[in-house]
């Protein structure tokens, strides 16, 4: 079976036409037979595309060869199957929501996974932030890692007034490739927050330099793996949400109208058709019902006029 190489992808830098901009990227992308999400701003590109080591090749060869990004950083996995199933290459208004006004020049300074690890190892004082949301620091995080309990990327201004009082603490902040980081740190010196880094090139970089060490449990990523393979072996940290073993096979409910992210096991997932809950279960076998019956009554009156 042919590998998938994945790419995880960004750079703020000013895009003066994107209209002009998706429509090349989008028109490379289908030529190339590549899949995956690219999102455009004036600020930026952010981006996750799948394709064989060829396709993925011709891709960064593609963006690199522009000027403005022939030093953007690709971090790189390899898959069994493609997690993706359409290109899209879609306009924001930010690549990164937060919905903040900030100087993105003035942001925190890079730490390396290998000063990481020093700084683990040493007596110096520190704090270890997530900048994700409360679902991906669920199955994993970094040991004793502060994990603010977040929805979305534009709650973290109002999670972070809990750490008013350690503006003048070496805090280090982290997310999955990088992106995350970039605004979070802006926001933080922005509101005089003194000693700020980030972990450069995000979690991914991180566990591919040195797996099985500070990472604990699986990295979450959005796209249809939910869960990296970067450090495949690490052990759960999370439970099944019914039974409570450890587990950490990450799905959605299955009921539509909860679609939730879940920690579900294998057996729990067929005693619970997918499900959260009971009260999901139930919803979801209604909506299953409801829905053969509609496409029973669609064939059944398709009949009717044919006679």
């Amino acid at each position: 079976m042919d590998k998938i190489h994945i790419i995880l992808f960004y750079k703020f830098t000013d895009i003066k036409n994107p209209e002009d901009f998706i429509e090349k990227q989008l028109n490379f992308c289908t030529k190339e037979r590549l899949l995956g999400k690219i999102l455009v701003a004036k600020e930026g590109i952010n981006g996750s595309l799948s394709g064989s080591k060829e396709q993925v090749y011709k891709y960064k060869e593609y963006l690199t060869g522009q000027d403005q990004f022939k030093d953007i950083i690709f971090k790189e996995e390899i898959g069994t199957f493609s997690p993706f199933k359409k290109i899209i290459v879609r306009q924001k208004k930010e690549i990164i929501r937060m919905d903040q006004d900030l100087d993105l020049e003035k942001r925190g300074n890079y730490i390396t996974p290998q000063e990481l690890m020093e700084l683990y190892d040493s007596d110096e004082e520190f704090i270890v932030l997530d900048t994700r949301n409360n679902y991906e620091s669920e199955v994993g995080k970094f040991k004793n890692a502060i994990t603010p309990d977040i929805d979305t990327f534009r709650e973290f201004p109002e999670a972070l007034k809990s750490l008013e009082d350690k503006k003048d603490k070496k805090i280090i902040t982290y997310c999955t490739g990088g992106i995350r980081c970039e605004k979070a740190t802006s926001y933080m010196i922005k509101e005089g927050f003194k000693n700020v880094y980030q972990l450069q090139d995000g979690i991914i970089n991180f566990c591919q330099q040195f797996p099985n060490t500070l990472w604990e449990g699986k990295c979450f990523v959005f796209d249809q793996r939910l869960l990296s393979h970067v450090d495949p072996d690490a052990e759960p940290i999370t439970h099944c949400v019914h039974c409570n073993q450890s587990c950490d096979r990450y799905y959605n409910c299955k009921n539509p109208t909860c679609d939730d992210f879940i920690v579900i096991c294998e057996k729990c997932s067929q005693d619970y058709n997918g499900c959260c809950s009971e009260k999901c279960v139930d919803e979801y076998k209604a909506y299953t019902t409801r829905k053969s019956r509609e496409r029973q009554g669609y064939k059944s009156k398709e009949n009717t006029q044919e006679r």
